[in-house]
């Protein structure tokens, strides 16, 4: 059984999960607190010199980075390749919004909540916050017209994104961005496991933060 090292705070972390999910796999999930430095034990820094989390163990493979481990999870054990199209053109459009989630929704998320939960700050910088929004301008305009991010059928990268994009309200609302708010809906009521592996650690990420900054 594959190993995943996790936290349920974590989007990318809870990304894996419901990639794994998706494609009926079954992780040995290895609860590690980031915030009790359980990723920077010598047993951990022998897997992972990055000291990430999500990291997976395969039978003597070990990688880290969420979107790597989800391509590598589907194109081993998913049963086709309807999630993530072996056509160059399909996958092309996946990956390149696997790769905006992690250089703009999710580092403007990190950007902002990593004083709150490292520094005791009780306040959002409001600079980032605007910077979220304007990661939330671009999203809508991919959904516009579209049921998923690359089209017509759920990918890694509505997977990857919406574990971010969910957390979002702790601390801006997204009431004006029709696009993402009808796109969240379809992601809760179709994405298999959705409930199970998402919605659990994103309330407890926003209670989080709510509970830190009103503190």
């Amino acid at each position: 059984m594959v190993i995943l090292y996790s936290i349920d705070l974590s989007p990318p972390c809870r990304a894996v999960l419901m990639a794994a999910r998706v494609i009926n796999l079954n992780l040995d999930v290895h609860e590690t607190n980031l915030l009790k430095n359980e990723h920077k034990t010598e047993q951990f820094l022998k897997l992972n010199p990055q000291h990430t989390v999500p990291t997976i163990y395969d039978d003597g493979f070990v990688l880290w980075d969420s979107h790597a481990i989800i391509r590598y999870l589907v194109s081993k054990y998913a049963k086709d390749d309807s999630l993530y199209p072996k056509d160059l053109q399909k996958r092309a459009i996946i990956d390149q919004r696997l790769h905006f989630e992690g250089e703009m929704l999710f580092i403007r998320l990190r950007n902002i909540v990593r004083p709150i939960f490292y520094s005791q700050a009780k306040n959002f910088n409001e600079t980032q916050v605007n910077l979220a929004h304007e990661a939330c301008e671009i999203l809508d305009k991919f959904l516009e017209g579209k049921k998923w991010l690359p089209g017509d059928n759920f990918t890694p990268a509505d997977i990857s994104c919406v574990s971010t994009v969910s957390c979002y309200p702790a601390f801006l609302s997204l009431d004006k961005y029709k696009h993402i708010v009808a796109w969240l809906k379809k992601c809760e009521n179709e994405i298999p496991g959705y409930a199970e592996t998402n919605a659990p650690g994103q309330t407890k990420f926003i209670q989080a933060i709510k509970s830190l900054t009103q503190s």
